[in-house]
């Protein structure tokens, strides 16, 4: 009886260093020449959609991805070593957690359109870029989520999820402007907040830093 009870010990605690040890390599992996997987297409992705990558998506990281991720540490102040951890992945906006979830790019697509249609439905499409570039300036910063459905979804963070509106099926501007600000453009200049003073009671947010005046958006860091 002993030795039963010692061996399901044994089992449950290899069970447990398994899952210790696969969360460990969730938050500390690295990608270079080789790897494959979900976050491999992840960052080809966004490598691609801002001009570093010109190869195919395919999840396989070779001599194209290779260069590509220098090229793009190199303009971000990065040590161009050509290897993603997690410095990389954070300056990409890639959340390791989702990445290898496999939540889509479709769906981030989906999500941040609809923010963007609740939030500045009727402001200039410029704004309606710019509140787009808002949400990714936030996961990029260490103070707010690392992924945009965190951001998005972050209690209080937005109207749009409050009063129900990020439910509602987008504008095609909104679209189109997600599109833009995944792509790369972002007209708020690096900002992390924005408000319409004409509606907002919010002290805290009045002492922002003012970066630019869009429509009835002001955008602040």
């Amino acid at each position: 009886m002993r030795k039963m009870v010692l061996f399901l010990w044994a089992i449950v605690l290899v069970f447990l260093i398994t899952i210790i040890q696969n969360n460990l390599s969730i938050e500390t992996a690295s990608y270079g020449w080789g790897s494959r997987g979900n976050t491999v297409i992840e960052i080809q992705k966004r490598l691609k959609n801002w001009g570093y990558y010109t190869g195919n998506v395919d999840g396989i990281y070779g001599y194209k991805t290779y260069i590509a991720v220098k090229n793009f540490q190199t303009k971000n102040g990065l040590y161009p070593d050509g290897i993603v951890g997690p410095k990389t992945l954070a300056a990409l906006g890639i959340s390791e957690y989702s990445a290898q979830r496999g939540y889509s790019g479709s769906q981030n697509y989906e999500l941040l359109s609809r923010l963007i249609s609740g939030e500045a439905r009727g402001e200039p499409y410029i704004g309606q870029v710019a509140v787009g570039g808002v949400v990714l300036n936030r996961t990029r910063d260490p103070r707010f989520p690392s992924t945009i459905p965190g951001v998005i979804y972050q209690p209080g963070a937005f109207t749009a999820v409050s009063d129900g509106q990020i439910n509602l099926s987008p504008t095609d501007s909104a679209r189109k402007a997600s599109s833009d600000a995944l792509n790369g453009w972002d007209p708020s200049g690096g900002a992390l907040y924005y408000y319409n003073p004409a509606k907002t009671t919010n002290k805290w947010i009045w002492s922002r830093p003012i970066i630019k005046i869009i429509g009835d958006h002001y955008f602040c860091k």
